[in-house]
């Protein structure tokens, strides 16, 4: 297909992002939940193809696998730059990156494929090593945010993958391994035009998998489900807005474990068929199904 993005250059989920306007308290979730989080680190981004990285208003830390993380945000300088504009950022879970290999092709393919994006935006933030104070750089291209109402999307590519995927930090008390999928709840009257953007950047035509719509691709996996299937698919779980980004799939070595893990800081957790879950009102907007 002329219009897609060369799978070449993606192949798996880059990370995923939840902001907190109580940075603490999500952390110290997050952490009741038996991931271990990386220290907290600040960041420095670049507003515009290059200009320099300057230090921004946020910090994040990240629970880390062998290949993807989840990052927990907040701003914890409101008086210092904005460059990606979190501040405005409704909590709750807000971002979908997708890895690359060479941001700058994914850009031009981008554009070619009729997706406005911003070009290629450095990030750099300050990381501990056991070397000491490293710096990690990365290079991102952002969907332009006007046309993805389900969240914020972009594509990233890493400079520096060991400053991120220390292996101090791979293991965690609940056994975590990986995000394995991604269920993106789309309104029914954008769910095409949703799905098909991500199936011209994926470059993989869609599946059907009972109430899902499905695009798989090496380690990617996003499951698409109408807002009129959400309550059928994700029960009793929090609608808030027509299109969002809804939950994530986690693989731990043992569901038994990681659920008393889970239970026994406090949260409650749904048997499903193939795990549990914990409801995104427990877990800052993003439910998290757990399975072997």
């Amino acid at each position: 297909m002329n219009d897609d993005i060369d799978q070449q250059y993606i192949g798996a989920i880059h990370h995923t992002g939840l902001k907190g306007s109580d940075f603490d308290a999500m952390t110290n979730r997050y952490r009741s939940f038996g991931f271990t989080l990386t220290p907290r680190s600040r960041h420095l981004m670049s507003q515009r193809p290059g200009e320099p990285a300057v230090l921004g208003c946020t910090a994040n830390e990240c629970a880390v696998f062998g290949n993807s993380y989840i990052e927990l945000f907040g701003i914890v300088d409101a008086s210092a730059p904005d460059p990606w504009h979190a501040k405005p950022l409704p909590d709750g879970f807000r971002i979908l990156n997708l890895e690359t290999d060479d941001a700058a092709a994914v850009s031009d393919r981008l554009i070619n494929a009729g997706l406005p994006a911003s070009g290629v935006l450095d990030l750099e933030r300050d990381v501990d090593t056991e070397d000491g104070v490293r710096t990690m750089r990365a290079r991102t291209v952002h969907i332009d945010p006007r046309g993805t109402s389900e969240g914020l999307l972009g594509i990233s590519q890493h400079l520096t993958r060991e400053y991120v995927h220390q292996s101090r930090y791979l293991g965690h008390a609940n056994r975590a391994r990986a995000i394995t999928a991604l269920t993106i709840v789309a309104a029914d009257t954008e769910f095409d035009e949703i799905v098909d953007r991500y199936r011209r950047i994926i470059a993989v035509d869609p599946t059907t998998e009972g109430l899902s719509t499905v695009l798989a691709h090496k380690e990617i996996r996003l499951e698409f489900v109408r807002t009129s299937h959400a309550a059928q698919v994700l029960p009793d779980e929090p609608v808030p807005a027509p299109s969002y980004f809804a939950a994530m799939t986690i693989r731990v070595d043992d569901v038994d474990h990681a659920r008393r893990i889970v239970e026994d800081g406090g949260t409650p957790t749904r048997t499903t068929a193939a795990g549990f879950f914990v409801s995104a009102r427990h877990a800052y907007g993003a439910g998290l199904a757990f399975v072997a």
